[in-house]
């Protein structure tokens, strides 16, 4: 583990190191050096705003990036949480930016984005884990950015009673929340979080605002097992999650969970057929998908489902 790994992830020292595997073919990806990519990170530095794909070293950050995609991560950059899966630092936060609802707005109007995803560390030291501070974000992109789509990822405000009524209050477009991964592997990759409690979540907002479109992912090459992952999806179908996104686990470093290993395309179109067998309205799994990976795309997508899907029950 480097100096720096050690600077981000004090927690992680002393547990056992697992060597970093070489990556197959199928997710090698180019190194961003677009003039368009450059200039979403000066956007981002100038409204001082932190984004997902950096903190969590997103492989895809040169495509989207290139592209003016970008999912913007507020509240800060320290979670409260050490996820063994996750790359984003472990600590103690700092205080909500009153200024970022603006500052994100902006951003998005200067950008010009048809669909912004915005999403979050876990802010367990806050009462409400941060969920008015979602409202006020999305409140504010509503202003700066009328025609812009939003689709929030949370945390899964675990604890906070009544923490959700603030973003029912001030719905997004999408809501989204992850599973991450199989029940039987939540102690060792995703061990603050409730595994149900995460059903729970998705299945209320999707209750209390049936029109909205719910999505939820998970990695794969964790150690699961196919009959876990179909178990997983009958889950989320049964809390009516519209959009399932399946991905290939990326090890940040070597203290980090390990890969087990590496899952080929062909496993990944037979868990996209699986998924679309079992009722998704969308489905995305190949190795590089991500929870936010060509979403604009895939909300164009969803509407033009949902509507296909009304046309055909009539």
């Amino acid at each position: 583990m480097s100096n720096i790994d050690v600077l981000r992830h004090p927690e992680k020292r002393n547990k056992t190191s697992n060597p970093i595997q070489r990556k197959p073919s199928w997710i090698r990806v180019k190194v961003p050096n677009s003039d368009t990519y450059h200039e979403t990170r000066k956007i981002m530095r100038e409204l001082n705003l932190v984004t997902v794909c950096e903190e969590a070293a997103c492989p895809n950050i040169g495509e989207c990036w290139s592209k003016k995609h970008a999912t913007v991560m507020i509240m800060g950059d320290i979670c409260t949480r050490a996820c063994s899966f996750c790359n984003v630092a472990t600590g103690k936060p700092k205080a909500l930016d009153p200024l970022e609802p603006i500052n994100v707005g902006l951003s998005v109007s200067k950008l010009g984005l048809n669909h912004v995803v915005i999403t979050s560390v876990d802010r367990d030291d806050l009462e409400d884990g941060g969920a008015q501070h979602f409202a006020s974000v999305i409140s504010a992109i509503r202003s700066s950015a009328k025609e812009t789509t939003i689709e929030i990822l949370t945390p899964d405000f675990k604890d906070k009673y009544n923490a959700i009524d603030h973003i029912i209050n001030t719905p997004p477009d999408v809501f989204n929340h992850n599973l991450e991964t199989v029940p039987r592997l939540y102690p060792s990759v995703r061990p603050g979080a409730r595994y149900f409690g995460s059903l729970k979540l998705l299945n209320e907002v999707k209750t209390r605002i049936p029109s909205i479109f719910t999505k939820s992912g998970i990695m794969v090459g964790l150690g699961e097992t196919r009959t876990e992952i179909g178990q997983v999806m009958d889950d989320l179908r049964s809390a009516d999650v519209d959009f399932l996104t399946v991905g290939q686990y990326m090890q940040p470093t070597s203290k980090h969970a390990r890969i087990d290993r590496f899952v080929t395309p062909e496993e990944f179109e037979g868990y996209e057929k699986m998924a679309k067998g079992k009722g998704f309205l969308l489905v995305s799994a190949t190795p590089l998908t991500r929870s936010s990976y060509h979403a604009g795309d895939d909300f164009a997508k969803l509407c033009a489902a949902r509507v296909a899907k009304l046309a055909a029950a009539q």
